[in-house]
This record gives C-alpha cells, sequence and structure tokens, in this order.
C-alpha cells in the first residue's frame, strides 16, 4: 500500500507538471499568433512635409501604431526632396503622402536602389482644374440664391457666361482667379486658356499666395456672388463649400505635352517607407498596405481642423472616430479594439 501511494502520488506530480507545460505552451503560442507581444523597441519616423493633409494621414497612421501595435513616433519636418532623400537613406521611415510625379527622378532612383518600396495609393482621386459655385448652377433655396448659369457644364460653355464674373479691373472680360504666380501651374494655366479660346473673353488673375486665393473664394462664397477659378484637392476649402468642377476633355498624354487643352492627369500619391524598415518591420508594412482613403475623407478632416481651428492630431482622432468603418479594414480586430478604446 504504501508503494502504491508512492506510485500514485508520482503519477499526480507527473500529470501537473504535463498539465503546466500544456498551459504553459498553450500561452507561448497565443503570445506567438496574437497580433503583437510587447511593445516594439522602435521609433517609427514619418516624413512631415508643410502641409495639412500628410500632417493628418501621419498623426492617423502613428495613432494606429502606437495604441495598435505599441510603437511610439516622431515627426521629421522639411521640404519634399529633403524628406524623400532621408527616406531612401533610412533617416525617416515613412511617407504617407508622397505625390510620386513631383519628386519622379528621386523616386526613380531609390525604386531602382531598393531603398524604398511602394505600398501603393494614399488616395488616388487627387484632383486640381477649374471650378464655380455650385450655386450659380443648380441655385441654394436655403440662402434665397437663383441659378445664374444653369447650363455651365464645360469649358466650352464658359464664354456664354462671362459678363458673370465681370473683372473690376478690365470690365470688358470676367476675372479667372489661376494659381499662385511662381507656381508651374501658373504656365500651364495660361496655356490652357488659348488652347480653349478663353482668353478672349477672360482676364487672368493671379493671387500672391494661397491665403489669397482661398480667401477670394469663400469670400464670393459667403456673399453667394459668382467666382470662376483654379484648386486643387485635398484641401479644407472643398470639404467645406460646395464647389463644381468645369469639365474639360478627358485628360490625353499627348494633348497635354502639346497644349495642355485637357483635364489634368491625377497625380500619384502614394504611402512609400524605407526598404530596410518595412523588412523589419512586417507587421507595419502589412498595415500601410491596407490604408487607402479619399480625397473626399481629407478634405472633410481639412475642413474640420478649420471650422474648429483644430490641430492635425485632432483632426486625425475626429477622422479615427466618425469613419470607423473606413479604418478598421486595415488592421486585425484585436488591434481595433486597442484603438478604439485610446479614442474614448
Amino acid at each position: 500500500m504504501k508503494f502504491q501511494w508512492k506510485q500514485s502520488f508520482t503519477f499526480v506530480i507527473i500529470a501537473l507538471v504535463l498539465l503546466v507545460a500544456v498551459f504553459g505552451c498553450a500561452e507561448q503560442t497565443s503570445g506567438t499568433t496574437a497580433t503583437t507581444t510587447s511593445a516594439p523597441d522602435k521609433t517609427i519616423i514619418f516624413a512631415d512635409a508643410g502641409w495639412d493633409s500628410i500632417q493628418v494621414h501621419n498623426r492617423i497612421a502613428a495613432f494606429i501604431l502606437e495604441h495598435g501595435y505599441g510603437y511610439k513616433s516622431d515627426y521629421v519636418p522639411g521640404e519634399t526632396i529633403p524628406l524623400f532623400a532621408g527616406l531612401a537613406k533610412g533617416d525617416i521611415d515613412i511617407n504617407m503622402e508622397c505625390w510620386v510625379e513631383n519628386q519622379q527622378e528621386a523616386y526613380d532612383k531609390a525604386v531602382a536602389a531598393n531603398e524604398v518600396i511602394d505600398l501603393g495609393s494614399n488616395f488616388a482621386d487627387n484632383w486640381q482644374g477649374f471650378l464655380v459655385p455650385t450655386y450659380m448652377i443648380k441655385g441654394d433655396a436655403s440662402r434665397n440664391i437663383k441659378a445664374t448659369a444653369p447650363d455651365l457644364k464645360s469649358v466650352s460653355d464658359l464664354p456664354e457666361y462671362w459678363e458673370l464674373f465681370k473683372d473690376p479691373e478690365n470690365p470688358s472680360k470676367g476675372r479667372f482667379y489661376s494659381c499662385i504666380a511662381g507656381w508651374e501651374c501658373e504656365k500651364i494655366n495660361e496655356t490652357k486658356f488659348k488652347a480653349y479660346g478663353l482668353d478672349k473673353n477672360f482676364a487672368i488673375f493671379l493671387p500672391g499666395s494661397g491665403a489669397a486665393l482661398a480667401a477670394s473664394m469663400v469670400s464670393a462664397y459667403e456673399k453667394g456672388a459668382a467666382w470662376f477659378g483654379y484648386y486643387w484637392a485635398p484641401t479644407w476649402i472643398l470639404g467645406k463649400l460646395d464647389m463644381t468642377p468645369i469639365e474639360e476633355p478627358a485628360y490625353d498624354k499627348k494633348i497635354w505635352e502639346t497644349t495642355h487643352a485637357c483635364a489634368y492627369p491625377a497625380v500619384n500619391v502614394n504611402i512609400i517607407v524605407n526598404k530596410k524598415f518595412a523588412d523589419a518591420n512586417p507587421m507595419v508594412t502589412e498595415f500601410l498596405s491596407k490604408y487607402e482613403t479619399t480625397t473626399d475623407m481629407a478634405n472633410k478632416a481639412l475642413a474640420y481642423m478649420q471650422a474648429q481651428k483644430a490641430d492635425t492630431g485632432t483632426a486625425a482622432k475626429w477622422f479615427l472616430k466618425e469613419d470607423e468603418s473606413t479604418w478598421t479594414p486595415w488592421v486585425a480586430s484585436d488591434i481595433a479594439a486597442k484603438i478604439k478604446k485610446a479614442l474614448q
């Protein structure tokens, strides 16, 4: 009996050891298959160029990476080309809004050298072109505004309506608010006007700054007055004001390279990461490869910033709270739960 008791006791001990081992393995396995384990010992560096939309995207991605994956983040301000050079060298990890054609040579060189990886489009529907307030075409009953140009659709219709846009400095022509003097679009718009024959009916006005161009649009809009000009998206102003693009012939490469008598081409606005960083942080790379937004989303976030006088970090949190259906597919469900909790 004594021997049997010892034998039974031994079996119990062995069973307990096996149970501990099994549960220990299960716990380890659970930790391995979970999306994250301990906080990564890495501060992710974002290229923080000088416009609001990239800064909002940086802070959206940073919030997700900090609260969902445990990374720290930081931002390096600067101009487009130096920031891209830093990305290629590895001083910067991520560019959330790389306007590829604006730095084509540097981009091609870095991709060919396997220094960076292009994870695809952030927002493919970026836009630039000619606009008028929508109330000019459709009216606005809430403001007692009647449509003054109900048939205005394309550039070919503009000569019929030039008098609505009379230039105070040259009343024999309408005024067109072009882009800022010195920008590439200044020359492009001038060439477009000649190709479309709009120079016969419209005088081109060059604002002194982006703020002046925006102010001219806002001032006219608030008065319910006519306005015809150039603008681009994403921007806060097109998130706030209801403007209608004037149709142009579809973009054609051959026409663009000669007369510019067609629509502006959409630009590739892509998420680019340093190659070594991507290889060392596959979960981040996977998340960023799923990150995709639209110009309208950016417009709304920027309009929120303007209306609330909010900073880019606050706008990022606003987006994450307001648009869960957009960002939750970018991450695993356990990561999404952490982010939602951090937003409370």
